[in-house]
């Protein structure tokens, strides 16, 4: 004789069985969707309206212009400048794609381009910028990568607007690319060069 009771029991009992496939194939798509549609540069800066970090980097040695050596990064050198401040290194491969955006950019004397080369070494970043041009007036050199904590990097290439009062006001994840240049980036800049001015 059939028990009504094990009959009943056995679709519940392969129902749990199969309820942990079925929340985790949920979640599984939840964070591909979430994840996977996210633009990396919309992440917010928990910087943007405060003042640059107070960050002192040793210039990069060797590297020169008109004869004499490029100076590091003084947090004192925001004070009254709008900034375009680029975290770069030359393993970085996005970091050559934006290099000839940045030498565009270094044509305009309204503001200074300060470059923080991340985790390289001197040679090659030297390397980097005899390749590519040097449009910055300005690089530190954070072998550690200390900075790039205090200045909230989330990976290379990173570019932040520092307005005349040494705040950041702006932060771009990932490169500067022909689309964001135009769009992004050089109203941002047109901002910070109005305001205050």
């Amino acid at each position: 004789m059939n028990d009504p009771s094990a009959s009943a029991a056995r679709p519940r009992r392969t129902f749990l069985m199969v309820l942990p496939l079925l929340v985790f194939l949920a979640l599984a798509l939840l964070f591909w969707f979430r994840l996977g549609s996210g633009d990396p540069s919309r992440i917010p800066s928990a910087l943007i309206g405060r003042p640059a970090p107070q960050t002192m980097l040793p210039p990069l040695d060797g590297l020169q212009d008109n004869g004499a050596q490029v100076p590091g990064l003084d947090p004192a050198a925001f004070k009254g400048k709008v900034s375009l401040v680029n975290v770069w290194a030359s393993w970085c491969v996005p970091c050559h794609d934006e290099a000839p955006l940045l030498t565009e950019l270094a044509k305009d004397k309204r503001f200074q381009i300060v470059g923080i080369n991340y985790k390289d070494t001197p040679d090659n970043a030297r390397r980097f910028l005899g390749r590519y041009g040097n449009p910055f007036g300005r690089v530190g050199l954070d072998a550690n990568g200390r900075a790039a904590i205090e200045w909230g990097v989330y990976g290379v290439p990173e570019t932040f607007v520092v307005g005349r009062e040494g705040t950041i006001v702006y932060k771009l994840v990932g490169p500067i690319t022909p689309e964001n240049f135009r769009t992004v980036l050089l109203p941002e800049l047109e901002k910070a060069l109005k305001a205050g001015s």
